[in-house]
């Protein structure tokens, strides 16, 4: 049981801006293992935003307006952490030459155009499909985003190599196949909970979608994952739940 909170903290500490107190022993084996656990924390994370969503529609902020305000919320508790990596893997992909300028564009911390795009288009596509989901089931469509969206990412970790040897992917270790299972099996368990069976069952096809295209473009364009990849198929995921869930429950 120590280790599962240990690995509850890592994922929190990771995956948010909460302050949570370090492990001992951490290392990158460690980090690995908690993978298990980013479904769990993102299933917080959507309740969050969700919970922020009923409160303003309750004291009656536009829709729209509350799509956006819950949307930067969320930025706000995760550091924005998977739409920096969206943005630099809209850079690189497309704006470098090869393999190396598209490596040395994503570590870059400046925003390109192809980035600002990218942020743009996922920004809109969440705004409009948050605004169109009712308030019976705005908790329950963002706790399974959340959850599915980050449940695919340890899969992709294992199914690609490195397409680095320094950065975060290549420093925090790679889980093994166990790891992934768990952590897809949580995630596709939270969607089960919270949305109709056909609807989580449709969700998870969605991210299971969305992780494989990233994972054929990053293996394509850079041959093997980055931090900035696995965020960037988070967000892709999110996106294509949100907009699905919109329109079967909407």
């Amino acid at each position: 049981m120590s280790e599962w909170l240990d690995d509850l903290r890592t994922a929190t500490a990771f995956l948010t801006r909460l302050p949570m107190p370090h492990p001992d022993g951490a290392r990158p084996e460690n980090f690995a293992r908690a993978q298990r656990m980013f479904p769990l924390v993102g299933a917080c994370i959507g309740a969050a935003v969700g919970l922020l969503c009923l409160l303003l529609r309750a004291i009656g902020v536009p829709d729209l307006a509350v799509a956006g305000l819950a949307l930067g919320g969320g930025a706000l508790l995760t550091g924005a952490l998977h739409e920096d990596g969206l943005a630099d893997v809209a850079d690189g992909f497309g704006g470098g030459r090869d393999v190396a300028a598209k490596l040395e564009i994503m570590r870059d911390s400046r925003l390109g155009t192809y980035g600002a795009l990218a942020l743009v288009v996922s920004f809109a596509a969440k705004l409009a499909a948050l605004a169109a989901i009712p308030d019976g089931v705005v908790v329950q469509s963002l706790i399974a985003a959340h959850a599915l969206g980050r449940g695919v990412l340890p899969w992709m970790v294992i199914s690609l190599p490195n397409a680095r040897t320094d950065g975060l992917a290549a420093n925090a270790g790679r889980p093994d196949s166990a790891i992934a299972s768990v952590a897809a099996g949580i995630a596709l368990l939270i969607a089960v909970l919270a949305l109709p069976f056909a609807s989580a069952l449709l969700a998870a096809i969605a991210a299971g979608a969305a992780a494989l295209v990233m994972a054929w473009l990053a293996k394509r364009q850079i041959g093997g994952t980055t931090g900035d990849v696995l965020g960037g198929a988070e967000q892709v995921a999110e996106t294509a739940i949100l907009l699905l869930l919109a329109a079967r429950l909407g």
